[in-house]
C-alpha cells in the first residue's frame, strides 16, 4: 500500500500510523523518529480537522461535513496530505488530485 503512494511523482515519505498516532509503516527520504513524527502529526490533525468538521456540521446544520475526507496543509515548497490513517510529505511538483486519490484507496486497506 506505502510503495504505491511512494512511486508518485513528488512524493518524499509516507506513513501509516494507528488510531493512537503510532507509526505501524512508513519509508521515503526521513529516518524513523522523522516519520514517526509526522505520523503523530497527522493523528493530531485529524482530531483538529474532524473537531472542526463537526462544529461545522453544527453550526450551519448542512449535511456532508462529517466524516472529513482527508486533509492537505500546503507551503510553499512542500505539502502534508493525509486520508484516514495515511499521511504523505510532497514538494511543490506533485499532483495532490492524484494523492489523494490513492490515499483514499490506500486508506480503504
Amino acid at each position: 500500500m506505502i510503495k504505491q503512494i511512494m512511486i508518485l511523482d513528488g512524493v518524499m515519505a509516507v506513513a501509516s500510523f494507528r488510531d493512537d498516532g503510532e507509526l505501524v509503516d512508513g519509508m521515503g527520504m526521513q529516518d524513523g523518529a522523522q516519520l514517526a513524527g509526522l505520523a503523530r502529526f497527522a493523528h493530531d490533525y485529524k482530531r483538529i480537522v474532524q473537531g472542526n468538521a463537526d462544529q461545522l456540521s453544527m453550526f450551519t446544520q448542512v449535511r456532508g461535513w462529517t466524516p472529513p475526507g482527508g486533509w492537505i496543509v500546503r507551503g510553499t515548497a512542500l505539502s502534508v496530505c493525509s486520508v484516514g490513517n495515511v499521511v504523505c510529505l510532497v514538494d511543490g511538483s506533485a499532483s495532490l488530485n492524484e494523492i489523494m486519490q490513492e490515499l483514499h484507496a490506500a486508506s480503504q486497506w
